[in-house]
């Protein structure tokens, strides 16, 4: 993390004072991001994908979706208070069966929903793999974080305008259905752009998302998260088109609160859409309750193991397939045993259970 980076992104974000705040279809005021930030309790949550899913595409075809395995690991979540979970979407799935695609959305939500839980919907994605396939997806590859995860809509498929008539139709479909659902508490519209090495190439798509996004005009807020301090165009972009601040951290405490303290200069409400990684130093014990402490939204990567692998670190595969000394992310096993008692019990307590 360089220095100068953070400065010029903290200049951007205090620049954001200078957007224009009105219209129905634009960026939404301070003051209306901070009153819809208000009606919530401190939002607390994970990254959630079911542990019988690999990746997006198997937790939303018809032949995989799995709402038992939902309903019982959002069950782990209601039981340690956690009230919202960061979910990816992926429009290969919505492609072939837009129908069907929304309605298992709607019984997400109906499911979620009855647990307590928000959700927070994450369009696009350009992390992992490049191209993504309809139909039976991959077995994991033992000890391997994320061995399955697919890109959407994928590399070179991101850069390719002519991808672009579909992913609109996808997009403004998905936002009109659900743009005044309760359930939906905001529309994350791309994960870490520029992320697989593809830097400025996935402006084009951030732009036209955010366009897209506008146009639907959501009564749910919409943002992207800000993830590599490095990327200043794409981050200035992000900072100054979104009505929350979201963002990803993953290293200590120190470094986590020099973001927050960065971050600050845009006054507006804030919410880590990742964190926790525990042989980084970002663990439940240090950086939950300082979250908390700046009302500032804390999800987590990860609820319950399974198989995309996450309690495997990044790029360090066990082949054996042992456990690793100390789990990288997820808080449960699949019965619902926590992995670590303390941890569930500071949740508990930081939600007043």
């Amino acid at each position: 993390m360089k220095i100068k980076n953070l400065l010029i992104t903290a200049f951007f974000m205090a620049s954001g004072f200078l957007v224009a705040q009105s219209g129905p279809s634009q960026r939404w005021s301070i003051e209306k991001a901070e009153k819809w930030y208000a009606q919530y309790k401190w939002l607390n949550g994970a990254d959630f994908i079911p542990s019988t899913a690999i990746n997006q595409l198997e937790m939303w075809q018809e032949d995989t979706f799995d709402p038992g395995t939902i309903d019982r690991e959002l069950g782990y979540a209601k039981g340690i208070g956690m009230n919202v979970m960061r979910v990816y979407l992926h429009s290969l799935a919505y492609k072939q069966d837009p129908k069907g695609f929304k309605k298992r959305m709607d019984q997400y939500l109906d499911i979620s929903d009855s647990k307590g839980i928000k959700t927070m919907f994450v369009i696009f994605d350009d992390v992992w793999g490049k191209e993504p396939k309809i139909g039976k997806q991959p077995e994991p590859i033992t000890g391997t974080h994320n061995s399955g995860w697919m890109q959407d809509p994928g590399d070179p498929a991101s850069k390719d305008k002519a991808n672009f008539p579909f992913l609109e139709t996808y997009v403004k479909d998905i936002l009109t259905t659900f743009k005044d659902d309760k359930r939906v508490l905001l529309w994350d519209l791309y994960n870490e752009p520029g992320n697989s090495g593809k830097i400025n190439d996935s402006m084009p798509l951030l732009e036209a998302v955010f366009s897209w996004a506008r146009e639907v005009n959501p009564s749910q807020p919409i943002s992207a998260g800000i993830w590599s301090w490095g990327l200043v165009d794409l981050n200035a972009f992000q900072a100054l088109h979104s009505d929350i601040i979201t963002y990803h951290h993953y290293g200590n405490p120190q470094d986590h609160k020099l973001i927050i303290e960065l971050l600050r200069t845009h006054g507006r409400p804030m919410i880590c859409t990742e964190y926790m990684a525990r042989t980084r130093n970002s663990r439940f014990s240090n950086i939950m309750p300082m979250l908390k402490e700046e009302n500032i939204g804390a999800i987590n990567w990860g609820l319950v193991k399974g198989k995309t692998n996450t309690i495997y670190q990044w790029d360090t595969p066990i082949d054996s397939g042992e456990e690793p000394v100390e789990w990288f992310h997820d808080i449960f096993r699949k019965d619902g045993t926590p992995y670590r008692q303390d941890e569930v019990d500071l949740i508990k307590k930081l939600n007043g259970k």
